[in-house]
């Protein structure tokens, strides 16, 4: 009793620490599988965040890209290029700018130094400054419209530039027109929303961000030849250009500011400029946490009313076993009655199924007797006038003789075709010839199909087509389809049967066609129901394709049929080929 208690004992540490694990992997499994849907939650908003940045951006960047264009073709600013006093235009600029809210408006001659500008007269002007320098202003001259960003070397503020050349109707250079934009309202809107944005030029240079430390700082190390270049342009003067203390960990992951941040960008055209978004998912650790808690909340409390639900259940349990242990022994006494019933309504379906034969062999026996006895009429004459001829002509008997013979023989093969109507016995099975069960079959119905005119093709191989079966049986599942086919042409205008065998992969098979009224909406199934048929009243039993789908089943084979294409219908019977590894014998 004690070891009883201690393996109980036992059990139930062993049960309980299993249900521990199990509770941790599902908590494990609840938080991983929360942590990601939240995490891509917040990855899906971070990319709203990035395309409405991007979109911004860009608009800024392309809201004046027309007005240098529309200026190099003013009157005044084509004037002055060409040596008008500047006053006039100094104050038509400086109201553009006002009205646009535009840092600068300036001209320039095509040696770069401005002539003219919006900011004339003030102490940050850029009237008298060379700017060839500029890769904007050689863009401009050079025909395409310049775009540049960078320190201005005149006022010592960012700003981003947009400059198009001043050409007479002749496409004489006579100045470059350019225009200043301040785009450090970005950074203001960037701050005001609490985001982590930087906008990165092609060098990784970072121009414009919403922490003020990570501005003029480098993503990657620059190399000589592009420091090289940036001193030249002046685009970045006084910046040491250090790089960004952040690593990119692939996966839109990166560190930035000794934290891991959510990491998306997207490049800004028509510049190799990119747009860094970062986004903090520390609100997804918290909700996963938060969820996974309430999971095993919810799981223990339904694991506890389990339990008390599975006491009671054993309890119930137990007071009804002795009531289903009593039902299973009547069940069992119910279940050999049912099983000794089942197996007499066998014997006596197999009886059933033997009689159908019997009546099947019998119809077509019947409706076989008056082309028989027309058959017999036949040479039964011929004999009766040779022997009239011989009587009065004298003949001698070694004369008459032969041909008594050979009309005899006609008259035996006449009846030997209707013998397997008559057995009832089961023959053992060998090997037969498809064709020559085919020939027999047509031999059978060959009155029929005289006396309607009947087209009969028959196409067939040369070699032999060995099936293992009983060949009365098989000329009996020929003949009645063959007499349905005949039947079913009967009243058509069209007459025809083909008929073709083969073999292939292992099965042989018959085919038989014909132009008469098909199965209509009738299915096989239906078809080889005892009685069902689908001719008139009076002009069959319907039981030759039930008695044929049997006796095709004994054979291991299928029959199978379908409507014919243009009309009629199509029977097929499949069997198995004679070398086939199966004994067949006991069918």
């Amino acid at each position: 009793m004690a070891q009883r208690h201690g393996y109980l004992g036992s059990m139930r540490l062993t049960y309980s620490a299993l249900a521990a694990f199990t509770a941790c992997c599902v908590a494990i499994g609840v938080f991983w599988l929360s942590l990601s849907f939240f995490q891509y939650e917040e990855e899906t908003k971070a990319r709203g965040r990035l395309s409405l940045y991007r979109s911004t951006v860009v608009s800024e960047l392309e809201r004046f890209s027309h007005l240098t264009y529309v200026l190099a073709r003013d009157s005044h600013v084509i004037d002055t290029a060409t040596g008008a006093a500047t006053g006039r235009l100094d104050r038509r600029l400086a109201a553009f700018a006002a009205q646009s809210g535009l840092d600068a408006i300036y001209l320039m001659r095509p040696d770069g130094m401005t002539v003219s500008a919006s900011n004339a007269g003030k102490s940050d002007s850029f009237v008298g400054q060379d700017y060839s320098f500029r890769p904007y202003f050689q863009q401009a001259r050079n025909g395409t419209q310049g775009r540049f960003y960078g320190i201005g070397a005149t006022t010592g503020l960012p700003g981003y530039f947009i400059a198009d050349a001043v050409r007479l109707p002749d496409e004489t250079l006579i100045g470059v027109i350019a225009i200043k934009l301040d785009l450090t309202d970005l950074e203001e809107a960037w701050r005001a929303a609490g985001e982590q944005v930087l906008l990165a030029n092609r060098d990784g240079v970072i121009m414009l961000s919403s922490d003020p430390d990570w501005r003029y700082r480098t993503l990657q190390d620059l190399d000589s030849a592009q420091r090289a270049r940036i001193a030249q342009d002046r685009q970045f003067p006084g910046q040491r250009l250090e790089p960004l203390d952040w690593a990119d960990n692939k996966d839109a992951r990166a560190m930035i500011g000794g934290a891991e941040r959510i990491h998306l960008s997207a490049s800004v055209p028509p510049h190799d400029w990119v747009l860094h978004y970062f986004a903090d998912d520390s609100a997804a650790m918290t909700r996963s946490w938060l969820l996974t808690g309430m999971v095993m909340i919810l799981a223990g409390t339904g694991f506890l009313v389990s339990q008390v639900r599975r006491t009671q259940r054993i309890g119930e349990a137990l007071r009804r076993s002795e009531a289903e242990e009593a039902q299973l022994r009547e069940a069992n006494e119910r279940l050999a009655v049912e099983i000794e019933e089942r197996r007499a309504a066998e014997r006596r379906l197999k009886r059933t199924q033997n009689e159908l034969e019997r009546a099947s062999r019998l119809a077509a026996l019947g409706q076989l007797a008056a082309s028989v006895t027309h058959e017999l009429g036949q040479p039964i004459a011929a004999m009766r006038n040779h022997l009239a001829a011989a009587e009065i002509g004298g003949q001698r008997a070694e004369r008459i003789l032969p041909r008594i013979s050979g009309i005899v023989d006609r008259m035996e093969a006449i009846t030997r075709q209707l013998k397997f109507f008559a057995r009832t016995d089961r023959e053992d099975f060998s090997q037969v010839d498809l064709r020559a069960v085919v020939q027999s079959a047509l031999a059978l119905v060959e009155p029929n199909i005289e006396k309607i005119g009947v087209e009969v093709t028959f196409i067939q191989p040369k070699h032999p087509i060995l099936v293992r079966g009983n060949q009365l049986r098989l000329e009996q599942v020929l003949t009645n389809i063959l007499r349905n086919a005949v039947d079913s042409v009967e009243d058509c205008h069209i007459r025809q049967i083909a008929l073709s065998l083969g073999g292939c992969d292992g099965t042989g098979w018959v085919e038989i066609c014909d132009s008469g009224h098909g199965l209509g909406q009738a299915s096989l199934d239906d078809l080889q129901e005892p009685f069902v048929t689908t001719r008139e009243s009076g002009r069959g039993m319907g039981l030759g394709l039930a008695i044929s789908a049997n006796i095709v089943k004994e054979h291991h084979g299928r029959i199978s049929a379908r409507n014919g294409t243009n009309s009629g219908a199509v029977f097929r019977v499949e069997l198995p080929l004679a070398d086939r590894d199966e004994d067949l014998s006991a069918a």
